[in-house]
C-alpha cells in the first residue's frame, strides 16, 4: 500500500504570522506534523506542499519531500484543500507514476498529536474497504440544537427541526453532536484524484479527547503550555489543603477529604515524570504537629509525590487553591 502523508504548509497565515514555521519549543511549527507521519508504521511517504521555498528548505532538513513548489493559484486564502490535494496527486501520477492508495492530511497548526491516533485511522480504511474517509473529530460543547437563524425582521428560525422544540429542552436529553477538529483527516487517493473529494460519502468519525489547532496567539501559547505540563520535566509545587484536599472548618485536618480529581491528575504528572512537591501550613498558627496525620491522609489517598514540606519550596510551577491554574491543568487532562 502506498501511504501518503501530505503537509499543506502554505505561507502568508494572517492571524499568526508565519505561524507553520513559528519556534514551538525548540522546532518550527511544520516539524512536528512531519515526525508525526514519519512515526507512523503505515506511512510511507511524507510530502510538503507549500509555495515557499523557505518553508520548503525547513520540511526538507525535518525529512519530508518537495517534489514542487505549489503554484500561486493553490496558495490564496481562497484555495481549497481538495484543490491542493488534486494538484499534488495528479503531480505525482504524471511526473513519477505514483498512486497514493491512502492520503494523510496532516495540517502543521497541530504540534501536538499522538501517533497511534494516526495509524488507528489509518486502520479504518484498511479494514472497511466501504469506507472512503476517516476524519477527527471532537465532542461539541456549543448545542446546534439551540441555535437559530435570524431574519430581516429579527424573527427567529431554529437550525435544526429533527426534534420538536429542541431549543426548549434540556441539554441532557439532546443527542451529541461533534465537530469536525482537522487534526487527522485520512481519504482514499481514489475518492481525491478521480472524485474530486476530500471525503467522499462514507466518512468515519474518530473521537479525539484533545484538541490544540493554532489559530491564534491564543491558542499558541495554550498549546506551549500543554506541551510543558506533559513534558516530564517540571518540578511542580502543590498545597495540600484547598487543592489536593478539601477545606475543613476550623481547620480540623483530621477530617480533610480528598479531591479525588485532583489527585489523579497530579499522578498523571507524576507518571510523565515529573517532580511532584507537596506543601502545607497545617499547624502554623495553632503549634499542633499535623505530619503524621498528614502522610497517613496521602497515603490512603493513594498520591504519588517526591517531597513533603511544612513550608513553600522553590519551584517551576505552584498550583494553590487561590490560583487559577489549576482550572487550566484539569481542562488539560480531561
Amino acid at each position: 500500500m502506498n501511504v501518503l502523508a501530505l503537509i499543506p504548509a502554505r505561507a502568508g497565515s494572517k492571524s499568526v504570522v508565519n505561524k507553520n514555521i513559528r519556534d514551538f519549543n525548540g522546532k518550527p511549527m511544520l516539524a512536528y506534523s512531519i515526525e508525526h507521519a514519519r512515526a507512523s508504521k503505515y506511512i510511507n511517504r511524507v510530502i510538503l506542499s507549500t509555495d515557499s521555498r523557505e518553508y520548503a528548505m525547513i520540511g526538507q532538513r525535518y525529512g519530508a519531500e518537495i517534489p514542487f513548489i505549489r503554484p500561486d493559484e493553490y496558495a490564496t486564502d481562497e484555495a481549497l484543500d481538495i484543490d491542493v490535494f488534486h494538484h499534488c496527486l495528479k503531480f505525482l501520477k504524471e511526473e513519477e507514476g505514483y498512486h497514493a492508495d491512502i492520503v494523510v492530511q496532516l495540517r502543521p497548526t497541530y504540534p501536538i498529536r499522538n501517533v497511534e491516533d494516526i495509524d488507528k485511522m489509518i486502520e479504518v480504511l484498511l479494514n472497511n474497504k466501504e469506507i472512503d474517509s476517516v476524519r477527527s473529530i471532537a465532542f461539541a460543547t456549543e448545542i446546534p440544537y439551540k441555535m437559530w437563524k435570524r431574519n430581516e425582521e429579527g424573527m427567529l428560525t431554529p437550525i435544526l427541526t429533527e426534534i420538536k422544540e429542541a431549543y426548549n429542552m434540556p441539554r441532557q436529553e439532546l443527542p451529541k453532536v461533534y465537530y469536525q477538529n482537522a487534526c487527522i483527516d485520512v481519504t482514499r487517493g481514489d475518492i481525491i484524484l478521480k472524485e474530486h473529494s476530500m471525503s467522499g460519502k462514507r466518512i468515519y468519525g474518530y473521537v479525539l479527547n484533545q484538541n490544540f489547532d493554532i489559530d491564534t496567539e491564543e491558542d499558541f501559547i495554550m498549546a506551549e503550555r500543554y506541551a510543558k505540563i506533559i513534558s516530564g520535566k517540571n518540578r511542580y509545587v502543590f498545597d495540600i489543603d484547598g487543592v489536593i484536599a478539601q477545606l475543613e472548618e476550623n481547620n480540623d485536618y483530621s477530617k480533610s477529604r480528598a479531591n479525588t480529581e485532583i489527585i489523579a491528575i497530579i499522578n498523571k504528572l507524576f507518571d510523565l515524570g515529573n517532580e511532584i512537591i507537596l506543601h502545607t501550613a497545617r499547624g502554623y498558627v495553632t503549634g499542633i504537629d499535623w505530619r503524621e496525620v498528614t502522610k497517613g491522609q496521602l497515603k490512603n489517598w493513594g498520591l504519588n509525590y517526591h517531597e513533603l514540606h511544612f513550608g513553600k519550596p522553590n519551584a517551576d510551577y505552584y498550583i494553590d487553591d487561590k490560583m487559577l491554574s489549576m482550572e487550566e491543568i484539569i481542562r488539560i487532562f480531561k
